[in-house]
């Protein structure tokens, strides 16, 4: 089964790092970048180059910003193979963003 990894960090999280925390949490990265289990990932821009899209009636209406404005902001995702969702948790508590404060949603993804 496929699960999303949702990672949600403070803004300005990475800047915290010191540059050897830096480089090993990207090492880390790269290391579950190499498992079998992993589909893909991806760093999102910060959530102030986000625009909210919302359909009114026939009108298309934008918002400069991410939708809700919180403390913690959804800073990237892993989509991963797992076979069920204690296995998905343990790929999750690997994220070198969650040892750094962040919070980890973990999802099943639908199956079409």
């Amino acid at each position: 089964m496929q699960y999303a990894l949702l990672i949600y960090t403070k803004p300005g999280y990475h800047e915290a790092l010191s540059d050897a925390e830096r480089e090993e949490a990207y090492a880390q990265y790269f290391a579950l970048a190499d498992d079998a289990r992993y589909v893909t990932g991806a760093q999102l821009q910060p959530a102030e180059t986000a625009t909210t899209v919302r359909v009114v009636g026939d009108r298309m209406l934008t918002t400069d910003g991410p939708f809700a404005d919180t403390k913690e902001v959804l800073g990237g995702l892993c989509l991963i193979e797992a076979a069920d969702l204690q296995e998905a948790l343990g790929l999750a508590a690997r994220l070198p963003a969650a040892r750094f404060g962040a919070t980890v949603e973990v999802r099943a993804l639908v199956r079409r």
